[in-house]
C-alpha cells in the first residue's frame, strides 16, 4: 500500500480533491497492522477485535473510516469462530458491506461502497465453486477489480477526470496484498510505472463547487453512554457533508466536512470524553498538493527504535534486520518484538544472533520509496557494528536505483532515529539528498550515544568485547559506560562500581560535552526492559536541558540480541 501512496493521492477526485486518500490509507492500514503484529498466537477472535480497535483509534480521514465501517460488519459476523472458511469469509464480507452502506448519511455509487459490495458479491458466488482460501479470494479479487473498472461509468467527476474511484482503488489494493500473503509472495515488486496524468482541473473543480467545506474534521470520542450513531449522524447534517459515524463498544469516532470544526468538538463533548481530534484545512491541502512536490524519500534499518507511529506519521520506510534462534529467522519489529525477546532469554535461557536484512528487502524499500520521491536517502547503522551497510550500498549499485544514496550514520538506536527524523525535516523543506546527506554529517559530529550494560554475556558472543575484561567486569562488580565514538565504533568511556551509581556518572559525561547548554537539542532514551533507569534518565535529561524532544523507547529485539535486558542508554543530537 505505501508503494501505492502517491498513486492513490493523485487520482484521488471524490469527494474532495484534497489528495491525501493514498496516505490515509495506508496509515489506517498500518494502525491495523501494529495492532494485529502485537498479538502472538491469538486466536481468530482476538485478530479480528483487534483489527477493528486498531482501525478506530487510528482511521485517517474518510477513507480510512469507511474501511473501519468494513472491518466492523466483518469481524461482527465472524464472531466467535475459532476457524473461518469460504462460506463463514462469505458470510463476514456481506456483513461489511452492509455495515459500510448503512453508515454513509449519503451514499454514492462509484465508490468504496460499490466496490466492497462486489466483494460481498463474489464471495457468495465462490462459495459454491471451492472451498479452499487461495482460489476463494481470486475470485473475491478479480470481482473488486472489474467493479473498480467500472467506478467511472457511475460517478460523473471520475469519468471527466479519467480516473478510477481512489478510495476503491485503496480497497483493492488491500486485497491484492491479501492475496500476495496467501500465495506466499509478500513482497510484491512492481516495476516502476510512468506517474499517471492529474486529474483534470474541469473535474477538480466541479468536486469542489459541490462539497466547498474547508475543513476536514475528525474526532474519537470515548464513554460508558454513547449516542447511537443515527443520532450522531442527525446532529451532524446540519454541520456538514461527507458525514462517517462509527460505533463500537466504548469508542465512536466522526468524520465530516465542515465549515464549523468548533461547533462539531462542542457537539462531541456532549456525547463522552473526547480522546483525540482533528480540523484540517481542506483548501490548504489542495493549494499544498499542487505546489509542492517531495524531493527526497527516506529509508532506515530497524535498529532506529523509532516508534511505528511516529515513522509512519513522517513518511520513514523501514527495513527489518533478522533475528536468528535456532535457525529460524524472525524480522525485527515484524516477527518478534524485544519484550518477547527477553522474556525468552530469561526463562527459556534462548539464545540469539543477528544478521542484516537479505538484500531483497532493501530491494523493496527502495521501489516503495522511489515511489514517494523523487530521490531516495538511506540512513543505515553503522557499517563498523554490522555489513548492513555494505548490503544497502551493493543494492543501491544495481540497475534502476541511480537515484538512492547511502549514508552511514556510524551510530544505531535512536541516535540513527533522530538523524532519520532531521533528514525527514529537511527533505519536508525542499532540500535535494546531496545537501541533507551534508547536513547531517555536520550534526553527526555533534551528536553522541553513550550507553551502558547490565551483563556481559550477550555482548562477549558478540565479539564487541575480550573474554578477559568481561570477566573481570562481573567479578568486580563494575559496570560500563560505552560510548559509540564518531567512527561508529563500541568504545569504552568510563566504569562504576554498582547500578546505582551509573545515572550520575553518565550524567556528568553529558553535562561535559553539552557545556554551554545547546539552544536546540534533542535526546533518545533507550533501554532494555531497564524502564525505571530510563524514567529517571529522563526526567533529569528534561530539567536540565529542557530540549525539542526527548523520546524514549525500548531497545528494538536486534539490539537486544547483543545488549540483553537490563541494558539502557542516552543519545543527544545538537542542531
Amino acid at each position: 500500500m505505501d508503494a501505492a501512496r502517491d498513486e492513490l493521492n493523485r487520482i484521488n477526485v471524490f469527494p474532495v480533491p484534497d489528495g491525501d486518500t493514498g496516505t490515509n490509507f495506508s496509515l489506517t492500514l498500518h494502525a491495523v497492522a501494529s495492532a494485529v503484529r502485537r498479538l502472538r498466537g491469538a486466536s481468530l477472535p482476538a485478530v479480528t477485535r483487534a483489527m477493528v480497535d486498531g482501525c478506530i483509534v487510528g482511521a485517517r480521514g474518510n477513507s480510512g473510516m469507511l474501511l473501519s465501517q468494513f472491518l466492523l460488519g466483518f469481524r461482527n459476523a465472524i464472531g466467535d469462530r475459532e476457524t473461518a472458511g469460504p462460506a463463514d469469509l462469505a458470510r463476514a464480507m456481506r456483513a461489511g458491506s452492509d455495515q459500510l452502506a448503512a453508515s454513509l448519511d449519503d451514499p454514492v455509487e462509484g465508490t468504496i461502497l460499490t466496490v466492497a459490495r462486489a466483494v460481498a458479491e463474489a464471495a457468495e458466488r465462490a462459495t459454491r465453486l471451492t472451498e479452499r482460501i487461495d482460489e476463494f479470494m481470486r475470485y473475491v479479487l478479480a470481482g473488486a477489480r472489474v467493479a473498480l473498472e467500472r467506478t467511472p461509468e457511475l460517478l460523473a467527476v471520475l469519468r471527466e477526470a479519467g480516473v478510477v474511484d481512489a478510495g476503491a482503488k485503496a480497497f483493492v489494493r488491500a486485497l491484492e496484498g491479501i492475496m500476495r500473503l496467501i500465495e506466499g509472495h509478500p513482497l510484491h515488486w512492481a516495476r516502476r510505472r510512468a506517474p499517471p496524468e492529474p486529474a483534470s482541473a474541469a473535474a477538480l473543480a466541479q468536486v469542489a463547487q459541490e462539497r466547498d467545506y474547508q475543513f476536514c474534521t475528525e474526532v474519537l470520542v470515548r464513554g460508558s453512554a454513547l449516542p447511537a450513531a443515527t443520532s450522531v449522524r442527525a446532529g451532524l447534517r446540519s454541520l456538514g457533508g461527507s458525514i462517517v459515524v462509527l460505533a463500537d463498544g466504548d469508542l465512536l469516532r466522526v468524520h465530516v466536512h465542515t465549515d464549523q470544526p468548533e461547533a462539531v468538538f462542542a457537539l462531541a463533548q456532549g456525547w463522552g470524553v473526547i480522546a483525540s481530534r482533528k480540523a484540517e484545512d481542506v483548501r490548504e491541502q489542495h493549494r499544498r498538493l499542487a505546489r509542492v512536490h517531495r524531493p527526497v524519500a527516506v529509508v532506515v534499518d530497524s535498529s532506529c527504535d523509532l516508534p511505528d507511529d511516529l515513522a509512519d506519521r513522517v513518511g520513514l520506510i523501514i527495513v527489518p534486520l533478522q533475528v536468528i534462534q535456532n535457525g529460524r529467522v524472525y524480522l525485527d519489529r515484524v516477527d518478534i518484538t524485544s519484550p518477547e525477546l527477553y522474556r525468552r532469554m530469561r526463562r527459556e535461557q534462548a539464545l540469539f544472533t543477528t544478521s542484516q536484512p537479505a538484500p531483497g528487502a532493501f530491494r523493496q524499500a527502495f521501489l516503495d520509496a522511489q515511489a514517494q520521491g523523487e530521490e531516495v536517502l538511506a540512513l543505515i547503522l553503522s557499517g563498523a557494528l554490522s555489513g548492513t551497510y555494505a548490503s544497502a550500498a551493493a543494492v543501491a549499485r544495481g540497475p534502476g536505483f541511480a537515484g538512492v544514496t547511502v549514508f552511514d550514520s556510524r551510530t544505531t538506536s535512536l541516535a540513527l532515529g533522530l538523524l532519520a527524523l532531521r533528514a525527514t525535516e529537511l527533505a519536508e523543506r525542499g532540500m535535494r539528498a546531496p545537501a541533507i546527506v551534508e547536513e547531517l554529517r555536520r550534526i553527526r559530529q555533534r551528536s553522541g550515544l553513550l550507553f551502558t550494560l547490565d551483563t556481559f554475556e550477550h555482548v562477549l558472543r558478540s565479539g564487541r568485547i575480550g573474554r578477559a575484561r568481561a570477566w573481570i567486569g562481573e567479578w568486580l562488580d563494575l559496570k560500563p559506560i560505552l560510548e559509540l565514538n564518531h567512527e561508529g565504533v563500541v568504545a569504552p568511556l568510563d566504569r562504576v562500581r554498582g547500578r546505582e551509581r551509573l545515572i550520575p556518572r553518565v550524567l556528568e559525561h553529558l553535562e561535559r560535552r553539552l557545556t554551554p547548554v545547546p539552544e536546540r537539542v534533542r535526546f533518545g532514551i533507550v533501554h532494555a526492559d531497564a524502564v525505571d533507569a530510563a524514567a529517571e534518565l529522563e526526567a533529569e535529561v528534561r530539567r536540565r536541558y529542557h530540549p525539542l524532544d526527548c523520546l524514549v523507547q525500548p531497545i528494538t529485539a536486534a539490539l537486544g540480541a547483543h545488549t540483553g535486558p537490563g541494558a539502557w542508554g542516552v543519545c543527544y543530537q545538537v542542531e
